[in-house]
């Protein structure tokens, strides 16, 4: 059995960029994280961040220096998620959201990482978070 546990973010200040993805997923960065390794708990996975010596970030869409992974978010109100992200640090790289309110935005986060804010159609919200069409 094959059951992902982690993804791992390299960057070169890991506290720094936990506490950017703490605040824009409203979870604690997680207790004993620390200058070598600092997560996030997301239900059955974590995130991390590890520190690289002589970090490069990223420069998407250049495939010369790829994107090396993304994280999306499904949110329920991208223009309030917009806001915010960007007012913790983010900055908005390309709208993909059509007139009707769904699509997608990527940004990067303060050291280079794309990632996305996604509002797709036919998705509803719980309070258990959203709840995906099923196919039939």
């Amino acid at each position: 059995m094959l059951r992902l546990t982690d993804v791992i973010i390299d960057c070169p200040d890991t506290m720094q960029l936990a506490a950017f993805y703490s605040d824009v997923t409203g979870l604690p960065v997680k207790a004993g994280s620390h200058a070598n390794w600092a997560g996030i708990q997301v239900g059955e996975i974590e995130v991390a961040f590890t520190p690289v010596e002589d970090y490069r970030a990223p420069q998407w869409p250049d495939s010369e220096h790829p994107k090396q992974f993304h994280l999306d978010f499904e949110v329920d109100d991208i223009e309030a998620e917009h806001r915010r992200v960007v007012a913790l640090g983010a900055t908005l790289h390309q709208d993909s959201t059509r007139p009707d309110g769904f699509g997608w935005r990527v940004y990067t986060d303060p050291v280079g990482h794309p990632f996305c804010l996604c509002r797709n159609k036919g998705v509803t919200w719980t309070d258990d978070g959203p709840t995906w069409p099923t196919s039939d």
